[in-house]
């Protein structure tokens, strides 16, 4: 399985997204070098908007491309199509519920099996949640510290309306599907769908 290993508060300097968007509550304390002024072309800020989503979500360009030809064929506006695609993965999910502090960190706890989706263990971090689903930490897991520690940490944080999640539970509902409006960082999508439909 293929990974992301960049450092990961440079790649946010790049990119100019907050490492709070990816879970990271510091910052780099290494003082900024002068940028370039430099006028990017139209190319360069449909390629930053791609490089940016891929890198919160940890995708790499083959499900990436994936995903925009699952939102193409469907019905309504791609690229909203396409964020909701990312919005409803499993480890996305899971970081959202705040049983992981980054979606690199739910990713690995969704890969070693300690997730159900309906009552069903699901260890695939890209599965695709619906409405209606149930995702709960597997009752042999809620017993560890990590966990534990884990719900103390993370298990107040505010869930986005389209999950229901009681304050420390184990589990959380997928109450409808995430619109929009639940995208809670900057993304021009268009520029995505225009890159891709050259």
């Amino acid at each position: 399985m293929a990974k992301n290993t960049q450092p990961v508060l440079k790649r946010c300097k790049a990119l100019g997204l907050s490492p709070a968007v990816l879970g990271y509550s510091k910052e780099t304390n290494r003082n900024p070098k002068p940028q370039m002024r430099r006028k990017q072309s139209e190319y360069g800020k449909q390629l930053m908007e791609k490089q940016k989503v891929k890198f919160i979500y940890g995708v790499l360009e083959k499900q990436f491309y994936h995903y925009y030809e699952m939102a193409e064929r469907k019905r309504g506006i791609t690229g909203e199509i396409m964020l909701q695609y990312l919005e409803r993965r499993l480890d996305n999910v899971v970081f959202r519920m705040g049983f992981a502090s980054t979606r690199r960190e739910a990713r690995q706890l969704v890969n070693h099996g300690h997730f159900t989706v309906n009552g069903r263990r699901c260890n695939i971090p890209s599965a695709l949640v619906k409405a209606g689903d149930v995702v709960a930490v597997c009752q042999k897991s809620q017993a560890s510290v990590k966990f534990k520690t884990l719900l103390e940490e993370y298990g107040k944080k505010t869930v986005p309306q389209w999950i229901e999640k009681a304050p420390e539970a184990f589990e959380g509902k997928i109450a409808a599907l995430p619109s929009r409006e639940d995208i809670d960082y900057e993304v021009a999508e268009n520029l995505i769908v225009e890159l891709y439909s050259r």
